[in-house]
């Protein structure tokens, strides 16, 4: 099979992986489910597409589609060959605005297909909670609903026709056909679309058949059936029932989880755009019961959306560093709060239908506070209830909520009474449900806590979802309202539709695919639903000892925090920080997914003493600039950036310090050598010859420029020039400045300008003998150097700094590494103090924006002229602090417009962007945002950045000098 492999490698325009490395990166998705894959393609067009088929026949294996790899139940989870569309099969081919229309490839994110839609006044209505990264293919397999399913239905309703190629390489288009052409198709060629076309004229013109399909199928008045492949919906169709809508099999093959054909072209119906006025009514409840009582009648004033979040997700919510931001609107402790959706022309109309519902609730005696909420706070809002996924996976230690039986679909009516009898049966067991999502339409997920890990939790697992099948059933319900059969649910269907339907559904997947290439064992003929899990039961997790301190939990525990939702796969378009190197490179390897799936891997499997000690690892790390994104923005809160360095230094132990990172390391020690003749080294630097040699020497990138030194040192001027200076009345606050060795040797006069600043500003600013941050010997994982300084810097501070007097510092990546990685990084006897000492310590940008809000600083003190400055903000001010705080400051006087740049991170990433082999990634992420926000930039705008590495960028990228906002500020004094 290797030498086929190969052979077909080379006969493909795109690439195919057979390495372990790639196998293991796409052997799991967003749910329980690992199976190492034979190999992985990237197909670079349709072509590629009809050889895998054909490989496939020959060699009696299977191709799996897969777009974002966000599938709950194992959907993309498989042996045979993964066939990611997500890269290649990514354009916006045609949009017909009079007939409303737009033709796709499979691998269109939905999010970017309604950006491309809404300069038309148009719209795509089904989303996913995974919109920013759910690609339409992936939407159209799973047949794709979201929180708006009670206005715009799910991804079938929408689904006009696909160009699709059958599993013997041929290719064909499925759309509405009246039944003239229905009978035509079904007396064809001798071919394989002939035989699908007879083949279920046969099964649906039998009165039993329909009688049985009738009968067993979940309700009508359910909206949300994906149970099996939708015969029930086929049925009703002109050519089996009179007076109905035209035959598609387009009905069939959304939800079809890529078992029936490879779609390669998708035409979609569009909406107009909704109105522009949306409000969120967010009611309180004490519990749940009441909450979905209340949703019953909630329903009768036609909202958009109406979705539960309950008390434990709530909880989750405290301690996410991004979500904590967004309960801004919650009152008291409650028991579950219903998200109440309403689209109008105006906010009056809003209010007064709010106020309706309000009134008829109270009358019931449900609920308690009723808020009502606009603009950017509903993002907020969406954002909290869409991030209810990922925190159920933040659970420490090996417990967790787990995806089961989290899709369960009865009509709304029913409800209340299936949640109370859902709860019963979890009671037996002394489990407990986590409750979220879709209350409007009937389907709430729930996700019981369960250890996976365990024999006896991986029984359970089964167990709960032998029980909750037979409830579903008993509620004619749908056991998969929106996240598909999969590997999860497809052994449960023949209990779901009865015995005879479930031999019908099996009629359509061989006659469709008779060899069996696409998507096996999903739907029909599914294996076990307790097999094949991420893990083992009865796996025990080694003993793993880190330099890092990880709460609560090991590092392995914390890699796994990562339940594969690919967050880290939205690109630029969409905002946010993480993860930078897939925006530039769209490659799964890439994502913050890929590296904890890797870790996952050998931190679990490796036979080697140092499990660390392996060049994949190495490997799938290596792109990770450790901008510190995915600490905030995945919901996870997976700290790729901590497991990097924590990797690097177990790496190091096993294979040797390169000498590049050594020299990185000791950044503050070589400059302290360099400044003793400033002037010296900025002209071998500078120099075309010299600066070569020592780009090429240091492992350093020929275009990149090198850093140069100040004539003299921060803390020389502060303790030699500063007290000669006249500085006038002196404040009362005192304050302690953080000589960070980047502003101590590279960036003197914006450390001699804070320090004026805050002068001038009424603060007494002290400095005393303290060591560098450590930043670059975390960046390059030399970890026990790093806690040497860290502790030193505990130790001194920690007697000095307090509530009332702060510890400020200039350079983002160095003062919070105070508040990020010191309190895990000393050891435990200091590990108290560091986390107190956090709590103290600030941006110069923070510090003087919290005193603004105090009105100790006003716009008086600030010139009235006319600025306008573009904002970059630096990463780590990002994850842990916002830079917002710099824009406070900015906006002082009252003349200065501030604009906020929507990148993520520059690119340069300290060290990153200055190596060799990542300088063209480096600029490649610069270019994606900033670099053309800079350019454009109007005459007279000033480009502002917090961050060295950033301003450096900048003046690489785009020959701008980017300043600090401390020295704008400054500047602006009067």
């Amino acid at each position: 099979m290797r030498d086929k492999l190969e052979q077909l490698a080379q006969e493909l325009e795109g690439t195919l992986y057979t390495d372990d490395t790639m196998r293991t990166l796409y052997a799991t998705d967003a749910s329980a489910y690992r199976e190492m894959p034979l190999a992985v393609a990237i197909p670079a067009d349709v072509a590629d597409l009809k050889k895998l088929i054909h490989f496939a026949r020959e060699n009696k294996t299977s191709l799996i589609p897969r777009t974002a790899g966000t599938s709950l139940a194992g959907q993309v989870v498989g042996n045979g060959i993964i066939t990611d569309v997500s890269r290649t099969f990514t354009k916006i081919l045609e949009l017909n605005k009079e007939e409303g229309w737009v033709r796709v490839q499979p691998g269109v994110i939905r999010d970017e297909l309604n950006m491309f839609l809404k300069p038309h006044g148009l719209y795509f209505g089904p989303e996913t909670s995974t919109a920013n990264r759910a690609m339409i293919g992936g939407m159209v397999g799973n047949n794709s609903c979201g929180s708006n399913s009670v206005v715009y239905g799910s991804t079938r309703e929408h689904l006009l026709e696909v160009k699709a190629l059958l599993s013997d390489g041929t290719e064909t288009t499925f759309g509405a056909i009246d039944t003239d052409t229905f009978h035509k198709k079904c007396e064809g060629p001798d071919n394989l679309e002939t035989k699908i076309y007879q083949q279920i004229r046969t099964a649906l013109s039998l009165h039993t058949n329909q009688e049985e399909i009738r009968k067993e199928f979940p309700k009508k008045s359910i909206p949300r059936r994906n149970t099996g492949y939708a015969v029930d919906m086929l049925l009703e169709t002109a050519p089996f029932t009179a007076g109905t809508e035209e035959f598609n099999f387009c009905k069939l093959i959304a939800g079809s989880e890529g078992t029936l054909a490879f779609l390669t072209e998708i035409k979609l119906h569009v909406n107009p755009l909704p109105p522009k006025e949306t409000g969120l009514l967010c009611i309180h409840f004490n519990n749940i019961d009441e909450s979905l009582r209340a949703n019953v009648l909630v329903m009768d004033f036609k909202p958009s959306a109406s979705e539960l979040i309950d008390h434990y997700i709530l909880e989750c919510t405290k301690d996410n560093i991004e979500q904590s931001k967004n309960r801004f609107f919650v009152q008291g402790d409650p028991g579950a709060i219903l998200v109440v959706e309403f689209c109008r022309d105006n906010r009056e109309d809003i209010k007064t239908i709010c106020n309706e519902v309000e009134t008829k609730l109270r009358a019931a005696g449900l609920g308690y506070h009723f808020p009502v909420l606009f603009g950017e706070d509903t993002k907020k809002i969406w954002t909290l209830r869409k991030a209810g996924l990922g925190l159920l996976s933040n659970l420490p230690g090996d417990e967790k909520a787990v995806p089961v039986i989290e899709d369960t679909a009865v009509a709304v009516e029913d409800l209340p009474h299936f949640i109370r009898d859902f709860n019963q049966i979890l009671e037996q067991y002394g489990l407990y449900a986590v409750h979220y999502a879709h209350a409007g339409s009937g389907e709430i997920h729930l996700r019981p806590i369960i250890n996976l890990k365990t024999v006896e939790g991986n029984h359970l697992f089964r167990k709960i979802a032998e029980e909750i099948a037979t409830l579903v059933k008993k509620y004619q319900g749908s056991l998969s309202g929106e996240h598909g059969d999969g590997r999860l649910r497809g052994e449960f269907i023949r209990q779901m539709v009865g015995a005879k339907n479930y031999e019908l559904l099996r009629q359509i997947k061989y006659t469709w695919d008779p060899e069996n290439i696409f998507n096996p064992n999903k739907i029909v003929d599914t294996p076990s639903m307790n097999s094949m899990l991420r893990y083992e039961p009865g796996q025990v997790s080694p003993n793993i000892n880190t330099i890092f301190h990880f709460p609560d939990q090991t590092i392995l525990q914390h890699a796994e925090q990562c339940n594969g939702s690919g967050d880290c796969r939205k690109t630029q378009l969409s905002g946010g920080t993480m993860c930078p190197s897939y925006m530039a490179t769209r490659n799964e390897k890439d994502t913050t997914r890929a590296r904890a799936n890797i870790l996952r891997e050998f931190l679990t499997h490796s036979n080697k003493e140092n499990k660390f000690d392996h060049e994949e690892i190495y490997d799938v790390l290596d792109l990770c600039l450790a901008c510190k994104g995915c600490k905030s923005e995945c919901p996870s809160n997976v700290d790729m950036a901590k497991l990097k360095m924590e990797f690097l230094q177990h790496y190091y132990d096993a294979n040797g310090v390169p000498m590049r990172a050594k020299m990185i390391g000791n950044y503050s020690r070589l400059n302290a050598l360099a400044s003793i003749a400033p002037h010296l080294y900025n002209g071998l630097v500078k120099n075309s010859i010299t600066g070569a040699v020592i780009r090429k020497v240091s492992g350093f990138a020929a275009k990149r420029s090198l850093p140069t030194l100040h004539k003299t040192t921060f803390r020389n001027w502060f303790v030699r020039k500063w007290p000669k200076e006249p500085k006038g009345k002196t404040g009362n606050k005192k304050v302690y400045l953080f000589c960070d060795e980047f502003t101590n040797y590279n960036d003197t006069p914006i450390g001699i300008k804070a320090v004026k600043l805050l002068h001038k500003l009424g603060y007494r600013v002290e400095m005393i003998e303290h060591p560098e941050s450590a930043r670059a010997y975390m960046s390059k994982g030399l970890l026990r150097e790093a806690r040497e300084i860290a502790e030193d810097n505990v130790r001194i501070f920690q007697t000095k700094i307090d509530e009332n007097t702060p510890l400020l510092g200039i350079e983002p990546s160095a003062i919070l590494s105070f508040r990020d990685e010191y309190p895990d990084l000393v050891r435990e006897g200091l590990r108290k103090s560091a986390q107190e000492l956090s709590k103290h310590v600030y941006l110069v940008d923070e510090f003087l924006a919290m005193e603004a809000e105090k009105g100790n600083i006003t716009a008086a003190q600030f010139t009235k002229k006319e600025l306008h400055i573009k904002l970059h903000g630096h990463c780590q001010q990002k994850a842990l602090s916002s830079p917002q705080y710099s824009k406070k400051i900015l906006s002082l006087p009252a003349n200065f417009t501030v604009e906020v740049i929507p990148s993520g991170c520059c690119g340069m990433a300290g060290s990153f962007g200055y190596e060799k082999e990542h300088y063209d990634i480096s600029m490649k992420i610069g270019e994606m945002v900033l670099f053309p926000a800079v350019r454009n930039a109007a005459k007279g705008t000033v480009i502002a950045a917090p961050g060295t590495s950033c301003r450096h960028q900048v003046k690489d990228g785009t020959g701008v000098i980017a300043r600090h906002p401390i020295e704008i500020l400054f500047d602006s004094l009067v």
